[in-house]
């Protein structure tokens, strides 16, 4: 043999020996969580920057121990190259790769947004920042996109009506128009065809059953009483008799402080159902589908009055003698 082949034989089974020790370190690192301490952060990831420097970041915050090996690995496989803008809910406890794939596939965080039925466009835009999304004036001023609007089949100077209760997810900064198309979408999915087709049967367009159906979602809460409300409605428009709605006329009212007074219902407003005959000049709120249900098919009564109990529901009556009865009982005088 000669004298080269043993220095040759040693090299190579240190290259070897070096391959599996690099091999199993990889497997190792792989394996394990990309931190060791219980660190769980929000972080927001902004165009353009770069991954040594988010890397850097994640490390300061305790999420990432070895920026430098995690980097290596994202130049590897290509990561590096696929990390996109957004806001992330990152954690150590994440692998390696869990953690790039989430960066590279753009796996944003979602946040929850739940609308309750009878919400105003107002306080659904409020919601729409408190939770972290967008701004409220940028949502409102969707709301009110005449094009937006004429495109999503809405004949209404806003969206207000047929924001759909619901619960959403939206990623921080989604363009507050995408939100309200969602929300419009979702209206849509609801009041299908087979809706349409009873409206018209009825005499009736969509935004007259959406502007009854959020009267009845701010009436009452108690789904039992929806169809009478209604039928309360369309009875007294039978008659010429004007709606007089309380939450009608709340509506109407700048900067509303909670106490409705004899003046107010003395007020004229696009909204007072106590000045004006017929319906108010829009929807007072977003109506879920138990109302747009009841504005579609309202029981069948002869009530022409209600009156709150104390107890949340209502006490319905058909003459105005039997009404002023359950007024003496139920409620105080203004």
């Amino acid at each position: 043999m000669k004298k080269g082949w043993p220095v040759l034989l040693l090299a190579l089974a240190v290259l070897l020996g070096l391959g599996v020790y690099l091999k199993v370190q990889v497997h190792a690192f792989l394996a394990r969580p990309c931190g060791r301490r219980n660190v769980e952060k929000v972080v927001d990831v902004k165009p353009g920057q770069s991954l040594r420097a988010l890397l850097d970041a994640l490390h300061a915050d305790g999420i990432v121990d070895s920026p430098f090996r995690l980097r290596l690995l994202a130049r590897i496989a290509g990561y590096d190259r696929r990390i996109q803008a957004g806001e992330y809910r990152l954690s150590a406890a994440m692998r390696p790769r869990e953690l790039l794939d989430t960066l590279a596939r753009g796996k944003v965080l979602r946040h929850k947004l739940t609308i309750p039925e009878g919400y105003t466009q107002y306080q659904i835009a409020r919601a729409f920042e408190k939770s972290g999304i967008g701004s409220a004036a940028a949502f409102l001023k969707a709301a009110a996109d005449k094009a937006l609007l004429k495109r999503l089949g809405i004949d209404a100077p806003t969206a207000e009506g047929y924001l759909f209760p619901d619960t959403y997810f939206f990623e921080k900064g989604v363009a507050p128009r995408t939100a309200v198309e969602t929300m419009i979408a979702r209206f849509w999915e609801t009041f299908d065809t087979r809706w349409r087709a009873r409206a018209g049967a009825m005499g009736l367009g969509v935004h007259q059953v959406v502007i009854l159906a959020s009267m009845i979602e701010k009436e009452t809460a108690d789904p039992d009483e929806r169809p009478l409300i209604a039928s309360v409605f369309y009875n007294r428009m039978k008659r010429h008799m004007r709606l007089e709605s309380d939450p009608t006329v709340i509506y109407g009212i700048r900067d509303f402080n909670g106490n409705l007074t004899r003046k107010d219902l003395d007020t004229p407003t696009p909204y007072n159902t106590y000045r004006r005959r017929g319906l108010p000049a829009g929807p007072i709120a977003n109506p879920g589908a138990a109302a747009l249900k009841a504005a579609l098919y309202p029981a069948d009564t002869r009530f022409l009055y209600f009156v709150a109990r104390r107890d949340g529901t209502h006490q319905f009556s058909a003459s105005l003698e039997a009404h002023r009865r359950a007024v003496r009982k139920y409620q105080r005088r203004r």
